[in-house]
């Protein structure tokens, strides 16, 4: 008994976790769907969100992000199409077990991809040349690997 209240309470924990994790830019160009697409394949690339992890119930999502149903059900439905996740009625949505075609290498390298591209389109927006981006781009990374600093926190150096 005691385990199965144990394992409840840690259920409990990542259905949390999973939500707390999940930040909405409302007023970004991406779709709310494709964010929570994103930012979920990103948690199964980083490990936060491992196989056999449940996540929250559509409902309960949309309700801890305050979006509508239908954009959550969206996202988990591309999710359960792609094999990440699978729902099973009665039981929640559970994340599947890496196939070795989407090994966490992949996905990791499909997030930065994702991300870079992201990146570049918003400075191609705003019309800075390659020069720039690259010039900054590297004055940043070398600065990460001299102070094992990620480039949010330069500013607290």
């Amino acid at each position: 008994m005691q385990q199965r209240n144990n394992q409840t309470i840690i259920q409990r924990h990542n259905l949390a976790v999973f939500a707390m994790q999940i930040r909405l830019d409302f007023r970004s160009k991406t779709p709310i769907y494709v964010q929570i697409i994103d930012q979920t394949k990103h948690l199964i690339a980083t490990g936060v969100l491992r196989p056999d992890d449940q996540l929250p119930t559509i409902r309960q999502l949309a309700v801890d992000l305050k979006v509508n149903f239908t954009t959550v059900a969206r996202a988990y439905r591309i999710l359960d199409e792609e094999g990440l996740i699978s729902t099973q009625h009665g039981r929640g949505t559970y994340v599947l077990p890496l196939s070795s075609k989407q090994d966490r290498s992949h996905l990791r390298r499909e997030d930065l991809e994702r991300l870079t591209t992201q990146y570049l389109a918003e400075v191609k927006a705003l019309n800075y040349s390659p020069a720039e981006v690259s010039s900054i781009f590297n004055q940043f990374v070398q600065e990460w690997e001299e102070d094992g600093l990620p480039p949010d926190n330069q500013s607290e150096k």
